[in-house]
């Protein structure tokens, strides 16, 4: 079998779909995308494509280690998700070849569903104390908000209230043993996320999620003697030597790398298999549309210490579509008491209803995350 042909479709809300070609008319689907920088990804999924053409698809583990060592420069966002979309399609071409799912080639399953949280709120974190009662009464057992606004690098506390009030208010809706998962967004530097942690511990969070930026991480010692809530951190980490000393310096708890940039199933699966030798947890991060979300679920399925899946369906995000729209066994992802299961069908275990997917990508996007600014006129982070 060979490659013959990889074509990309920008479609609304915000995703970059692949298809990949073979000469035996089997083809896979993943998506790289960067959100907000979809052209690029595009550009750079069509520069690697030189490569990949009259290629064997089954010979992943050298393709993956071609695209990421051969061209010099490696890693960062737009790279690691080119590269993590065609890893995606190419699992994804093997296991319809071979007529098993993706995590049946892994090793096999240890699970057979995940626990998923539902997004509530938006950008903005208010009222949400009802969305959060009407997402539990459909089953979820778990929840994750943005946990504050803007907030400058030392900030006044009525910032700090505001925060620990909605999330006060929400644990009073939702009872005591609903999971509640607090995004700071990497909005919130070093001195005012200490500050927050301590005074967020008695609501008895599930997890605290970018309390700092990636970058700032030796910030994260301080943060963990201030609090016991456990700490997630890696959506924009995007490869093993990125997570390595994230893993090794010991204080982050969850890792959450995002299957659509963090090199895809071959390397996501490497991640995982590193955290899970240094008793932390496992839940990839994932706003995004079908396609991720079943890669995401064949490397939860293989993966001991996964113990929770991001998933977008309804999110403030999928403005015109959401996950569903694109795939053509909907009930794929079966939805039951706060878990998915796990896709039991060939390669990713979706149909993708091309036909539809050509159509919005007539129409396809620009999205672009808000421009935010302090009172003074300074830029913040999103």
């Amino acid at each position: 079998m060979k490659i013959t042909k990889l074509t990309t479709y920008i479609v609304p809300p915000r995703w970059l779909f692949l298809k990949i070609e073979t000469d035996e008319g089997i083809v896979g689907w993943g998506e790289p995308v960067v959100e907000g920088r979809a052209l690029t990804v595009q550009a750079a999924v069509h520069e690697l494509e030189d490569y990949l053409i009259g290629k064997d698809p089954f010979l992943i583990e050298d393709h993956w280690n071609v695209m990421y060592r051969a061209g010099f420069y490696r890693g960062g966002a737009v790279h690691m998700s080119a590269l993590a979309g065609i890893d995606q399609a190419l699992w994804d071409i093997k296991g319809k070849a071979l007529g098993q799912p993706i995590h049946s080639l892994l090793g096999g399953q240890v699970r057979d569903k995940i626990k998923v949280y539902s997004w509530i709120g938006g950008d903005r974190p208010s009222d949400v104390a009802n969305n959060a009662k009407e997402v539990v009464a459909r089953g979820f057992k778990a929840i994750k908000l943005n946990g504050c606004e803007e907030m400058q690098i030392v900030d006044t506390y009525d910032k700090v209230e505001k925060a620990v009030e909605t999330i006060a208010t929400i644990r009073e809706a939702i009872g005591p043993y609903i999971g509640i998962g607090v995004d700071f967004h990497g909005r919130v530097h070093r001195p005012m996320a200490k500050v927050l942690a301590k005074e967020l511990e008695p609501y008895k969070l599930l997890f605290i999620e970018e309390p700092v930026l990636s970058e700032n991480r030796e910030a994260l010692k301080e943060i963990a003697n201030h609090c016991s809530t456990p700490i997630a951190l890696g959506e924009r980490l995007y490869s093993r030597w990125d997570f390595k000393s994230v893993l090794s310096d010991g204080y982050v708890d969850i890792l959450q790398p995002d299957l659509s940039h963090a090199g895809g199933i071959t390397e996501c699966r490497k991640i995982a298999a590193m955290a899970e030798a240094y008793d932390v947890a496992l839940a990839p991060h994932c706003p995004l549309g079908p396609i991720a979300l079943a890669a995401c679920l064949q490397v939860d399925a293989v993966s001991y210490n996964a113990f929770i899946q991001e998933q977008s369906l309804g999110i403030h995000y999928n403005k015109g579509n959401d996950i569903l729209d694109y795939i053509s066994n909907k009930e794929v992802f079966h939805y039951a008491d706060g878990f998915v299961s796990i896709p039991q069908g060939p390669g990713l275990g979706i149909e993708v209803d091309e036909a539809y997917v050509i159509e919005r990508a007539k129409e396809g996007h620009r999205w672009r995350n808000p421009v935010w600014r302090h009172e003074d006129g300074s830029v913040a982070e999103w």
